[in-house]
């Protein structure tokens, strides 16, 4: 079955996209990196892993997975990979779900 519009007017390619965001960043590392960078403009690996207490390794995986699939950006100066929000509303899907009082 395939659904073309649905009530509110959000189409079936609106859906599809937050389905993927929502896919992408639901892990609790993945969010934490969303939280850091939101109040951050950019940060290296190594500030968000001494920041939200996590390996190097699963940090490096879960922000190449966030990259590859266009939430963050990364630019390289020096021996460093800085990362930012490039999908910066994904803050805002956090925000209402924290806000929102679902039996949390």
């Amino acid at each position: 079955m395939e659904i073309k519009v649905v009530p509110h007017g959000i189409d079936a390619e609106k859906l599809e996209r937050i389905a993927f965001i929502l896919k992408t960043v639901a892990h609790p590392v993945r969010l934490g990196i969303i939280s850091l960078l939101e109040s951050n403009k950019e940060l290296t690996v190594t500030d968000i892993c001494e920041t939200i207490q996590t390996e190097q390794s699963l940090t490096s995986h879960h922000l190449n997975t966030m990259k590859l699939k266009g939430i963050l950006n990364s630019r390289k100066k020096g021996r460093n990979v800085f990362y930012s929000l490039k999908e910066k509303d994904v803050t805002q899907i956090i925000r209402c779900l924290d806000n929102c009082g679902c039996n949390m």
